[in-house]
């Protein structure tokens, strides 16, 4: 006949009281503390920081460019040249020759690409508002002289006209540009003399 050996150690305990001897615990622990290895840090420490400020500071790049540069409320013109989707077979300065062409081509290409590289900010923004005023209304002056083009035929003053204001566009904008240059070198002036 067998015993259960669980039932012997149950009586056991029960019946005997087992103590540690004293300092038992600390001297385990000390045992545990030599025998165990030390933990070294990670060589990659230093990556795993560098990584994680990254992607904060992106994060916060990412949020400042998508919610406040909207804000702004910035609008920037660009020239119109004639929308297929609106022109019902009217003409316009480029259609008259491929040398008028080449000319409109050149002059609205200078202008959005002066359009493109203007840095507007909120110190500049009123400057800049008033230029694109400017340009808007020789905006509706070009598309004016476009339906007197259509309407009354090409001739020499009309293309001139056209023409001409396509250069006062471009200057517009060279003008707007050099002042926001003098803006900011004074501005480079005045920061240069405080920190000194």
């Amino acid at each position: 006949m067998g015993q259960d050996i669980r039932g012997l150690f149950e009586e056991e305990r029960k019946t005997k009281k087992f103590h540690l001897k004293q300092g038992h615990e600390k001297r385990f622990l000390e045992r545990l503390k030599k025998e165990l290895p030390k933990q070294h840090k990670s060589r990659f420490f230093f990556l795993k920081v560098a990584a994680s400020v990254l992607v904060v500071i992106s994060m916060g790049i990412y949020t400042y460019n998508t919610y406040y540069k909207k804000e702004s409320g910035i609008r920037t013109t660009i020239v119109d040249k004639d929308d297929p989707a609106k022109v019902d077979q009217s003409i316009s300065l480029g259609d008259l020759s491929p040398d008028l062409k080449k000319i409109e081509n050149y002059y609205v290409a200078n202008i959005n690409l002066e359009l493109s590289k203007l840095q507007i900010s909120n110190r500049n923004k009123t400057m800049v508002d008033d230029f694109m005023y400017q340009l808007s209304e020789l905006n509706q002056e070009y598309k004016t002289l476009n339906v007197e083009l259509n309407q009354m035929g090409p001739n020499d003053q009309t293309i001139t006209a056209l023409i001409k204001n396509l250069q006062l566009r471009l200057q517009l904008l060279h003008k707007l540009k050099e002042k926001l240059n003098a803006l900011k070198s004074s501005k480079n002036e005045q920061a240069e003399t405080n920190t000194i």
